[in-house]
């Protein structure tokens, strides 16, 4: 007993010295710059990918030397040790979930003395986020989750000095708008980067343009502005003043004077010469930036900072062409405050609306075939975000578990897979595996919380409900073996989804029924061939029945009745209405009518040859086009047309109507693309009558649209010639548009994945779906293999036209919208032994239809997130869907209730956040560049008005009923 008292002591000292050493955290900790000095900023930082040319534990670890010498779990035990040397030091840490495994191994004095770092500023947390993501290729929701869980870490380990105050984006392979947005809403006051076009760079250096106001949403305008600083070289030590001992080479720096190795000057006046007075002419105040480090630096963090002491007394105490500098041991934070406090009028800073998309590394560089690379991958990321946001919303709704480490492994798995050489496909293929397996366990982990959620909705203590990870194949164990089965269908959206559910299965005659005891019209068609003949496919069904889900609830299910029968019922009448009607006039000549437009389409597959660029970029040649090689197969039926093409032995394509969609479904199957001894680059084209003029439009990052223009950069004059197809390709993560030159017609296609995607001529959209590259970008070609082979690539594209100024429920911006929300949000399905009892003995004992919410939301407003938190609390954000004057009723502000929103549980109080949920709103009030109040609109208690693609985060207090 006398030691539990002792021990809760300590605890006590320790927090409440921990209060009082708060108070020297963030800005209060900054060295001081000088009037009159040039203040050189020096950042001691690592650049530590999870994952790359090793695995995220082979980093971490230090295992296979070989490939690349590089240990975090070093680097993290010899920074702390070399910052308790001399309080003046100080670092920079930002991948949270390398920290967070490194924390997790410490023994308590150790994590005291981390403690101390933290709460006195020597030790910086800087973006915060799980890693350093991607901003290319993923999505928003994903970016934000993997945000939020990083800063979550931080903030329940150190409090407010954990709270990072800047974005350290230093080696994503170009910058996307949405990010900037995600930061300022983050509460973040400034963001650094890195990599930006070459062309732009030299222009930025030239013109000091290389600090400015980036504005990441149009509808959201000031409050999604954020100070942008670009660092002037790379994220690398000046040249010569590398002193990692483990990965540097450069001389140690000598400052005796009487020594016959004496170097300290010499280096100093270099560092001075040739790149301090360089990045002087770039910039518009006395502060610099200077980046000491690099890639899985500080292993030997006393010997790196030993010398960086040495060299700041030097440079301090001496004076280099008539001018005194200042060099101090600085962070990002410190930096941008010094930059803010200097610069009186803001208001002379530029205002960016664009991207840093495509990024060239160099001339005829461009790093673009990375947004396509690895498509399986980027594919089942998508899927496993799709499955987290409903293994979220089910525990949220059931409460059946709490601070579980099932969903907890799910979570970090997906905020490791957005890193920046992890999603985008170029870290090498074992390390691609590394990833899958994580991927893969976290959802079996997930896959648990999601049947004690359902058991508990349905009633039913004794039912496995289990999913089909192998749907994409066409390959399903439940409904191939199984003569009845349960099959519920979730919907994790915020209004009614109706959904075609598609079940593999080898013979014989089916029922389906939903809740009411319906017999629903189904219809059978086989299965393709390229499909059968899918390498790894052990399924022996050849054929697959398709049913109507419809109206599943929001944020709930319908049950379904499935079984293997040889009588017949009489089904319930459809009379779907068929909204897309089609001729052929050829394999690739298509027209598509709907109800106020027809759109004529010649739609080719074919490949670039690649020449032996690296697999970052991307690199076209001579076209070669597909031809179908054998007849194409039609099956029409009540519920929708399917046209099966055949191109090659390697590449096939589906085309479906259905009855009651605007969509017209583009299925590809590609693959195993042969010969490895030159790259291809595999393309769908869509190319119409639509006079575009030169204009095209991505989103970002599943947010905001852009405009594009071939060959063209909004911000500076692009000198590359002749026209490259690479140059004009942008990442697509979820449509890429085209509109007709009187504005009224629009064609998209939506995508699955993230690709890249670009209109090279006017009315014309273009896909890559597949690529292998004989060049090394990660010390390795990009050559995938699986089962033996190379890999094959399964995905799809919904093209959809329309009008845009026409009523709401036609207007292609509305129906291309609802389209995307489905398309990246899919209603999941779960299968289930009913246990041989009959419809009627199981529709008594259990529920069959739910829903989370009491009434649907409006059509422009969804539930991003639904998230256990703590104890009786829940993250809970809202998001409106639509930009501003895109559309007179859906741009509209909208008001939600939340008070008695939902079905199973009682709001009692709600509390506004930051985006990451590590701040309460109403306190993030340090200094901003652009000074933008953080009042709300005058909501009621329990009343949330949104405006045009605005995201809300809250923490609500819950009560179950």
């Amino acid at each position: 007993m006398g030691s539990e008292i002792l021990r809760q002591m300590l605890w006590l000292i320790l927090f409440l010295y921990s209060v009082a050493a708060s108070e020297s955290c963030g800005y209060q900790s900054c060295h001081l710059t000088k009037d009159g000095y040039i203040n050189l900023h020096m950042v001691p930082h690592t650049h530590d990918d999870m994952g790359w040319l090793k695995t995220v534990d082979q980093y971490y670890y230090g295992v296979r030397q070989d490939t690349y010498p590089a240990s975090v779990r070093s680097i993290l035990d010899s920074v702390v040790e070399a910052l308790k040397e001399n309080s003046d030091r100080r670092f920079i840490w930002v991948e949270t979930g390398f920290f967070w495994k490194w924390w997790l191994e410490q023994p308590e004095d150790v994590r005291d003395n981390v403690r101390n770092l933290v709460n006195s500023g020597q030790l910086e947390f800087v973006g915060g986020g799980w890693s350093m993501n991607d901003e290319a290729t993923t999505n928003y929701l994903a970016i934000i989750d993997q945000m939020t869980w990083g800063l979550k870490k931080l903030n329940d380990t150190f409090g407010e000095c954990g709270r990072p105050k800047v974005g350290w984006q230093i080696d994503p392979f170009g910058h996307s708008k949405e990010m900037a947005s995600i930061f300022a809403q983050l509460g973040f006051d400034g963001l650094i980067i890195n990599r930006i076009d070459y062309e732009d760079k030299n222009i930025r250096l030239a013109k000091k343009s290389m600090e400015f106001i980036w504005r990441g949403s149009d509808s959201l305008g000031a409050s999604s502005d954020i100070f942008t600083s670009v660092m002037f070289r790379h994220y690398s030590a000046p040249s010569g003043l590398c002193f990692d001992s483990v990965l540097c080479r450069d001389e140690f720096l000598v400052d005796d004077p009487d020594n016959s190795e004496y170097n300290i000057r010499k280096k100093a006046e270099d560092f001075i010469n040739n790149y301090v007075e360089e990045a002087r002419k770039s910039y518009g105040t006395s502060n610099i930036l200077i980046p000491f480090g690099d890639d899985f630096m500080y292993q030997s963090a006393g010997s790196y900072l030993k010398n960086l002491d040495k060299l700041i007394q030097f440079v301090n105490n001496n004076t280099f062409n008539g001018q005194k500098y200042n060099l101090i041991y600085s962070t990002p934070s410190c930096y941008v405050r010094a930059v803010s406090d200097e610069i009186k009028d803001k208001a002379t800073l530029e205002v960016k609306t664009d991207d840093f998309f495509p990024y060239a590394a160099g001339t005829n560089n461009y790093w673009t075939g990375y947004y396509s690379s690895r498509p399986t991958m980027k594919n089942y990321v998508r899927y496993s975000n799709n499955f987290l946001q409903v293994c979220k919303q089910l525990n949220s709704l059931t409460n059946v578990t709490f601070l579980d480490p099932r969903l907890d492994a799910l979570r970090e798995a997906m905020g490791t897979v957005q890193h920046h050489d992890a999603i985008t496909g170029t870290e090498k293929e074992h390390v691609t595996h590394d990833y899958v397996k994580m991927l893969h366990a976290g959802i079996t982990g997930c896959e648990g919380i999601a049947n004690q959620s359902l058991f508990k909705l349905i009633r039913s203590s004794n039912m496995k409900f289990e999913t089909c990870p192998l749907l994409n194949v066409s390959q399903c164990a439940a409904t191939e073996l199984e003569d009845v089965l349960i099959i519920t269908v979730y919907n994790p959206l915020s209004r009614n989804v109706s959904k075609h559910v598609r079940l593999p299965i080898i013979d014989g005659s089916y029922t389906i029924r939903d809740p009411e005891g319906n017999f629903l019209v189904t219809q059978e068609i086989p299965i393709s061939e390229s499909v059968l003949k899918v390498p790894g496919r052990t399924s022996k069904a050849t054929k697959e029945v398709i049913f109507l889900a419809q109206n599943v609830p929001p944020l709930g299910f319908k049950s379904y009745f499935f079984e293997k029968t040889s009588n017949k019922f009489k089904t319930k009448s459809l009379n779907l209405p068929k909204k897309v009607s089609y001729k052929r006039k050829s394999p690739n000549d298509w027209s598509f009518s709907w109800k106020n437009i027809t759109l004529d389409l010649t739609q080719p597959l074919l490949y670039y040859n690649g020449t032996d660029g690296d697999s970052y970029a991307l690199k076209t040649g001579e076209e070669i086009h597909f031809r179908e090689i054998s007849p194409s197969v039609v099956y029409e039926g009540d519920l929708l047309t399917e046209i099966h093409q055949t191109f090659s032995d390697w590449v096939s394509q589906i085309v479906r109507m259905y009855s009651n969609e605007y969509f017209v479904e583009f299925e590809y199957l590609v693959g195993p693309i042969p010969d490895n001894t030159t790259g291809k680059e595999v393309v769908s084209r869509f190319s119409t009558a639509t006079n575009s003029h030169s204009k095209f439009y991505t989103d970002t990052n599943g947010r905001d649209t852009l405009q594009r223009i071939r060959d063209y950069r909004p911000t500076w004059n692009t000198s590359v010639e002749p026209p490259r197809p690479e140059k004009n390709y942008y990442p697509v993560t979820s449509k890429i548009s085209i509109i007709d030159d009187n504005e009224e017609t629009m064609v998209s296609l939506l995508t699955d994945r993230a690709q890249g995607a670009t209109s090279l001529r006017d009315g014309e959209i273009e896909l890559l779906v597949h690529r292998t590259c004989i060049g090394e970008g990660a010390y390795e070609q990009l050559f995938e293999e699986a089962f033996g082979t190379g890999v094959v690539t399964r995905g799809s594209h919904y093209l959809v036209s329309g009008l845009l100024n026409v009523s709401d429920s036609e207007n292609i911006l509305a129906i291309e919208k609802d389209l995307e929300e489905r398309k990246f949000l899919d209603s999941w399905v779960f299968f289930a032994s009913n246990n041989n009892v009959s419809f009627e003995e199981y529709r008594e004992k259990h529920v069959m239809e739910f829903s989370g919410l009491k009434r649907a939301l409006p059509s422009n407003v969804h539930v991003l997130t639904l998230e256990p938190w703590a104890p009786d609390t829940i993250l809970f954000r809202l998001e409106h869907l639509f930009e501003k004057d895109l559309n007179n009723e859906l741009s509209k502000n909208v008001t939600v209730n939340v008070k008695d929103l939902f079905s199973t549980f009682e709001v009692l109080s709600i509390k506004e956040a930051t985006l990451g949920a590590n701040q309460w709103l109403e306190n993030n009030t340090s200094f901003n560049f652009v000074n933008v109040s953080k009042t709300k609109l005058n909501d009621g208690k329990f009343e949330i008005t949104l405006r045009p693609m605005e995201i809300r985060t809250f923490l609500i207090e819950i009560k179950f009923y």
